[in-house]
């Protein structure tokens, strides 16, 4: 026999056993001789003689026996035997009780009504959705969707969450909760209402969606848990986070204005960061030539001072020669770029007065170079 645990299991009352006791209470005693007692009523009837007296009273109570014995045999080779798909897990069920659990294949248990078996899912996937539903006309429900941030705001939170039985525990998600899926409809409303009551609107709506998610998987794992539901939570996923509809427009115009403000605010960091280093750059640069102007300077003002101590040491041996020696060095200098001429007034022999001296000049100077 296969059920499922939706509506309080093979019982129609949570917590009942099949015979009016909880799932794990001992069952009545009578119950099982009265069956028996009214099949037999019931073969008797359907037999020769089984109403009747006479010669063939004898007959039809072998017969009727005889056919008990074979209902019997074929209701239990026909209840004991059940399969148990590649994708679920058998819960056998004696009187009620839970005696364990099957894996896949060919499995046996008592037939009913003395045993059950409920099969379990535990391998497909279950999606729950919170905040909206993917089927049918209403693709917003605001009571499950609205949420307060940390900083009291107003956000739309539409969300789903994959999860599936516990294969290692069944038997907890066939006992101990009534209706799983709304189980975890409310827990999964009730952890993401806490952790968005703990971020920021920002955050949540920009870089804190991984951590919402994990949180949020984390903290319906644990409390599911402690509920000893049987639930394993696969996957949280936001499918999107907004303000609400009546002030969407409003608070697009002033996430508009801040990323504005914070484009406005990293082109005057990147303009300080390109001015900022050109500029010490050229400070860096002044500060060095002005070392180097200043070594330099000091380097020559040493090197005039040596040579004019090595110079006047020589005017002490010989005053006339080191006189004579300045005077023509001067003069080297002085009239060294000049254009001249020199003519000796003392010559026997001096220039003809028409002789062009400059030509002269230019055309020395250009062999000269």
């Amino acid at each position: 026999m296969s059920w499922n645990n939706q509506g309080g299991g093979p019982w129609k009352s949570p917590g009942r056993g099949p015979w009016g006791q909880g799932p794990f209470g001992p069952p009545p005693t009578g119950d099982l001789e009265e069956i028996i007692r009214r099949v037999q009523e019931a073969l008797a009837k359907l037999t020769p003689g089984g109403s009747g007296g006479g010669g063939g009273k004898g007959f039809g109570g072998r017969g009727a026996l005889f056919l008990v014995l074979a209902a019997v045999l074929l209701w239990f080779a026909w209840g004991t035997f059940y399969t148990v798909q590649p994708s679920e897990v058998g819960i056998n069920l004696v009187f009620g009780r839970y005696t364990g659990k099957t894996a896949a294949g060919l499995n046996t248990n008592w037939p009913w009504p003395i045993g059950s078996v409920i099969k379990v899912p535990v391998w497909d996937q279950q999606i729950t959705e919170v905040g909206y539903r993917s089927i049918g006309a209403s693709a917003d429900i605001p009571e499950e969707s609205q949420m307060l941030t940390g900083d009291k705001n107003i956000v739309d939170v539409h969300f789903r969450v994959n999860w599936q039985i516990d294969p290692a525990k069944p038997e907890d998600y066939v006992f101990n909760i009534l209706n799983p899926r709304e189980t975890v409809k409310a827990v999964a409303e009730s952890i993401m209402r806490e952790v968005v009551g703990l971020k920021t609107i920002d955050g949540i709506l920009t870089t804190d969606r991984a951590s919402v998610e994990a949180d949020v998987q984390k903290r319906m794992q644990d409390l599911l848990n402690t509920y000893r539901a049987g639930v394993l939570v696969k996957q949280v996923q936001l499918q999107s986070v907004d303000a609400p509809s009546q002030v969407l427009s409003a608070y697009r115009d002033v996430t508009a204005a801040q990323q504005d403000q914070q484009r406005a605010v990293n082109e005057a960091e990147t303009y300080a960061n390109k001015v900022v280093p050109e500029a010490e750059g050229g400070a860096a640069r002044i500060v060095a030539e002005a070392n180097a102007y200043r070594e330099q300077t000091i380097l020559e003002a040493k090197g005039q001072t040596s040579r004019y101590n090595q110079i006047y040491e020589q005017y002490k041996k010989a005053p006339g020669v080191t006189r004579e020696r300045m005077y023509l060095e001067t003069m080297e200098h002085v009239l060294g770029p000049m254009d001249k001429t020199i003519v000796d007034s003392n010559s026997a022999s001096p220039p003809v007065p028409y002789i062009a001296l400059e030509p002269l000049q230019s055309r020395t100077g250009a062999s000269g170079k």
